[in-house]
């Protein structure tokens, strides 16, 4: 997407070309008189002799007559009775602008109060930052003709900000003050990215009085009978007193505040009434709807980056905007702020523009401009073409094109680090690899406004090694959140713990893609483990299990000799419903209670019924199977069936015992499999938190020398191999064909003999790398398989140490048969695929296509 650049500002830097139309405007929240179009405005001034009221503000002020120039008045007002005073008129000619340049002028100083200018080092400056261009001086003295009309006509009225002055003292109108530049970043291409970038690239300096942007000289008069400026009325020892009863009131609130509580407080936290409100002046930046998808017109606050609709409480009113090709002035009523406010600057009768021939209603260049667009930001260099209808054209701007290195773009804050206070909170920002740990922002969150209790803290990272993006600290709960992006090594996505040891509460999720067993959240505490699956083939959502408290060398089903072992008390394994089933053979529920030697199920719920079908199995102890004939007796499992009521035979039950038996094992293998995987998890954690590692791209040659060198020697040697391998083509069916020996011209049967010895040798490779995979796996199994019986044999023996060196191994053999599984199945299902494949190749190879062609 293409955005065109549009930047206010009073000083020299410049901001990049990618705001998608933004228009610059400087934003008073005073509302703007009603005020009538400046065309129009003909009977304002045929009032009574000697009195004018000024509604600005509710205050009246009577010009003070002179007897003696009674005369001069009396004649002055029949002139303007005469005739209608006329819209703003722009003349270009040299001897009219030479009239004018004894109107009233309200211009900024070049020597501005409470600045050090001697800390700008202006002998490196182009000469266009010291003097005015002629056409730069013909537009100062259009912007002085202008302002002098319009404080003419609008005298309860802001003075626009039309010229400050520079770095160098020179007075710059503030249209030539923008350049659109673009810059190679893409992040700067849309204006949220553009946004955030400014607002942590600039420090707010406020200005000594928030009321007007700059000093300015008292106006000059060449009418002596001009409304004089409504003077301040307030007295400033009244003030004081007012301010010391205000902060006296508000010690003793906040003394009673103490003792009433929490409701007093949120009482007295309410903003308190702004003496100042509808006085401040505020610049802003204003993106108008049409072109470039923007689909409504919004507000950018430069110092937040943050949008806010043009319905905001908070926008008061607008004296003007500009941009680098015109300026406007509001002349809508904004007594209800700017939510009525119409943005269409081609309306002369809301929006009065200062240079009528270059009134553009929208910022972007038209379709022929952009077409002929120079990629370079010379942008102002292109003479526009000659319109015999334009007065004056704005001179093209003064400053140079900004210039943003990459370093800098990186660092974007002063210094690297950047600190925001706001109520009850501080947000802390740094560059990328200022930190070792990688944190670029941190947001604390306080309960009382002194910000001496914290309540919560967010920090946000980038480039770690282990996925690290976001991590959360409840304060109160002592619980800490940890976000990852995709890529970590168990594939987590978020982690939840007090502390990072095993058996305490702690919650892991998990990209559930990116594991096999479709694993998304897994529960733990000192008794439970509750593990959450999402889109498994066996339609498996929860396994619960349950640990009992741990015993010497107590000896129970389903549990180890250890006496660090947690004893499996039961294993409840939930399904989702399987279409292809009947409800009442679909198992929704089972629960291997296994010290209670007991398995017990409960089917889906069939339609229309109340209740659903349930099975309960009683096993045999393994002491007493081998001394009794009759392995399966009816009273070995009850059996509740829903509706129609069947009798199975005890085969079939003893059957199905059997392999519930079966699952069993496998559930309590798998259960100490993820008590392994959690340990191996925090571990790891723990590892990563007390060595964090940064990665940097081997593009970053500053930071990354050592991996720079890596990649240059890995491409030259790559070079290496392709050059040795020039010139030689390989031809997938060489081998086969230096059996036939004359290979100009192929027979059918040849042909025929060709195909199949090569589809042949593809499927013998194919089966060989399968059998090879199977026989690694088989032999991860056993080998896992042999390590738990050695643990079996020898647990009690084991120290500590040795038991968790152990589970490390257990863990890597478990993830090595994972891996190995993926494969195998991966292979098994693209075989087929590089088959079909290759078979199609020969049917195409030109040198088959007269025998193999229609095959």
């Amino acid at each position: 997407m293409d955005y065109t650049p549009y930047v206010a500002g009073m000083e020299t830097l410049k901001f990049p070309s990618i705001l998608p139309a933004l228009t610059p405007q400087f934003l008073s929240p005073q509302p703007p008189s009603c005020c009538p179009p400046l065309a129009a405005f003909s009977s304002a001034l045929n009032e009574e002799s000697g009195h004018r009221s000024v509604t600005g503000g509710g205050r009246m002020e009577v010009l003070e007559e002179r007897e003696e120039e009674e005369h001069e008045e009396e004649q002055e007002e029949e002139e303007q009775k005469d005739k209608e005073l006329k819209p703003l008129e722009i003349s270009d000619k040299p001897e009219d602008l030479k009239t004018k340049e004894s109107v009233e002028r309200v211009c900024v100083p070049s020597d501005v109060p409470d600045f050090d200018w001697s800390s700008i080092d202006t002998s490196q400056l182009p000469s266009s930052y010291k003097t005015n261009s002629p056409s730069e001086e013909k537009l100062l003295h259009v912007a002085a003709h202008f302002l002098q009309q319009y404080t003419h006509i609008c005298p309860d009225r802001k003075p626009l900000f039309l010229h400050p002055v520079n770095e160098c003292g020179v007075e710059k109108f503030v249209s030539t003050t923008v350049r659109p530049t673009l810059l190679p970043y893409t992040e700067l291409y849309h204006w949220d990215g553009c946004a955030s970038f400014v607002s942590d690239y600039l420090i707010m300096e406020p200005l000594k009085s928030p009321i007007t942007p700059v000093p300015k000289e008292e106006i000059k008069k060449s009418n002596k009978y001009r409304i004089k400026s409504p003077p301040d009325l307030q007295s400033k020892f009244e003030l004081q007193q007012k301010a010391k009863k205000a902060k006296k009131a508000e010690t003793e609130a906040a003394q009673k505040d103490k003792e009433r509580g929490e409701e007093m407080v949120m009482k007295v936290e309410k903003p308190k009434g702004d003496p100042l409100h509808g006085l401040r002046v505020h610049a802003w930046v204003l993106v108008l709807s049409g072109k470039r998808e923007v689909p409504e017109t919004f507000f950018i606050n430069p110092f937040t980056g943050n949008s806010h609709s043009t319905t905001d409480e908070q926008f008061l009113g607008i004296e003007s905007i500009w941009n680098h090709r015109n300026y406007w002035v509001n002349m809508q009523d904004c007594w209800n702020g700017c939510k009525d406010l119409v943005f269409d600057l081609s309306d002369n009768i809301r929006w009065e523009v200062m240079l009528s021939g270059s009134d553009k209603p929208h910022q972007l260049l038209p379709d022929a401009e952009e077409k002929n667009e120079l990629p370079d930001n010379d942008m102002d260099d292109v003479p526009e073409p000659e319109d015999e209808n334009r007065n004056l054209d704005m001179p093209p701007s003064w400053v140079d094109p900004i210039q943003i290195s990459p370093r800098e773009f990186e660092t974007r804050c002063c210094q690297g680090t950047k600190v925001t206070l706001y109520k009850k909170a501080k947000l802390e920002k740094w560059a990328p690899y200022l930190n070792a740990n990688g944190l670029v922002k941190r947001l604390t969150v306080y309960a009382d406004a002194e910000c001496s209790e914290v309540v919560e803290v967010k920090e946000w990272f980038t480039n770690r090694e282990d996925m690290l993006d976001l991590r959360e600290v409840n304060k109160r709960t002592q619980l800490t959140t940890d976000y990852f992006s995709p890529g970590h090594r168990f594939h987590l996505k978020a982690h939840t713990y007090m502390w990072l040891e095993p058996e305490t509460e702690n919650t892991m999720e998990f990209y559930n893609e990116a594991r096999v067993d479709g694993l998304q959240k897994r529960v733990q505490s000192a008794m439970e483990m509750t593990e959450y699956f999402v889109g498994r083939d066996d339609f498996l959502h929860v396994r619960y299990t349950e640990f009992g408290k741990r015993g010497k060398k107590v000896h129970l089903a389903g549990m180890r000799a250890d006496a660090n072992a947690r004893p499996i008390v039961q294993i409840k394994e939930c399904f989702h419903r399987n279409p292809e089933k009947p409800a009442d053979e679909d198992v929704a529920e089972r629960i291997f209670l296994i010290t209670e030697e007991m398995i017990h199920l409960t089917y889906h719920l069939k339609d229309n019924y109340l209740t659903a079908s349930q099975k309960d199995f009683f096993k045999i102890p393994e002491g007493e199977i081998r001394g009794r004939e009759d392995v399966m007796t009816p009273d070995m499992c009850i059996t509740y069936q829903a509706g129609f009521s069947k009798e199975e035979k005890l085969v079939h039950l003893y059957k199905m015992l059997q392999e519930l038996i079966e699952v069993e094992k496998q559930l309590k293998e798998q259960v100490r499999r993820s008590e392994a995987e959690v340990l191996n998890i925090l571990k790891t954690r723990e590892n990563e938190e007390n060595s964090v590692k940064l990665l940097v791209s081997i593009y970053d040659t500053e930071r990354n020398e050592k991996r720079r060198q890596e990649y240059e020697a890995m491409k030259k040697s790559r070079e290496d191999d392709l050059l040795g391998q020039e010139g030689q083509d390989l031809d997938y069916l060489a081998p086969f064909l230096l059996q036939t020996g004359n290979t100009e011209k192929i027979t059918k049967a040849q042909a025929l003999r060709l195909r199949n010895d090569c589809l042949a040798d593809l499927k013998r490779r194919l089966v060989n790398k399968a059998n090879i995979i199977q026989a690694r796996f088989d032999k991860a199994v056993e080998e896992l398989q042999k390590k738990d019986e050695w643990f079996q044999e020898n647990q009690d023996k084991l120290s500590e140490e040795e038991e968790e060196e152990f589970l490390a191994r257990y863990s890597e053999t478990t993830f090595l048969i994972h891996i190995l599984s993926l494969r195998l199945r991966r292979e098994k299902e693209t075989a087929p695929q590089k088959y079909l494949a290759l078979e199609e190749k020969l049917r195409k190879d030109p040198r088959f296509a007269e025998h193999l062609g229609h095959a």
